[in-house]
């Protein structure tokens, strides 16, 4: 899914745009598989009793309601939450939206940062990924956490903000 271009200015362009690193969904994939193949084994057990069809349909539904809640809660919605989640850099700004029901996002003008850093542990190396910290001008360094291959972002990032600062800064 594209980021929606209405919220760029007209010569605005997408530098990077960037969902967060798909490890973020590997606890929803695993509740998935488990909730499936206990469900499989309720039902499985609920056939071969000898009851009524009846209260089998019964059960059955209970354990499908019940499958439906636990997958839609813990797998569902973090998917929704990862793909609703934006890090965009565009030649003007860093942007970042998230949320699903509620929307909440933050922009800072790359010509208000001051540094930008990076920071991942031996985990996130091998899955390439990482915190990005950026630095503006007038807040409290800023964290984004799950920045797939952050290094490079880092790096466009930067080259970003001393292109912005080297064209103001430059004698016309």
């Amino acid at each position: 899914m594209g980021y929606p271009h209405n919220v760029l200015a007209n010569d605005e362009q997408v530098v990077l745009h960037r969902h967060p690193h798909w490890k973020r969904l590997i606890g929803a994939v695993v509740v998935l598989v488990l909730a499936s193949a206990v469900a499989a084994f309720a039902a499985a057990v609920v056939n071969t009793t000898d009851w009524q069809s009846t209260a089998k349909n019964v059960l059955f539904i209970v354990i499908g309601a019940i499958w439906l809640i636990v997958v839609g809660w813990l797998t569902v919605w973090p998917f929704l939450n990862w793909w609703t989640t934006h890090f965009v850099i565009t030649d003007r700004r860093v942007m970042y939206r998230h949320g699903v029901l509620t929307r909440a996002g933050i922009d800072i003008p790359l010509a208000r940062i001051n540094s930008v850093e990076f920071r991942h542990g031996l985990s996130d190396r091998l899955l390439r990924t990482g915190t990005l910290i950026i630095e503006s001008a007038s807040q409290d360094p800023l964290e984004f956490h799950d920045i797939p291959r952050v290094e490079r972002v880092h790096s466009l990032l930067y080259h970003e903000v001393f292109d912005t600062l080297g064209s103001e800064e430059s004698p016309s």
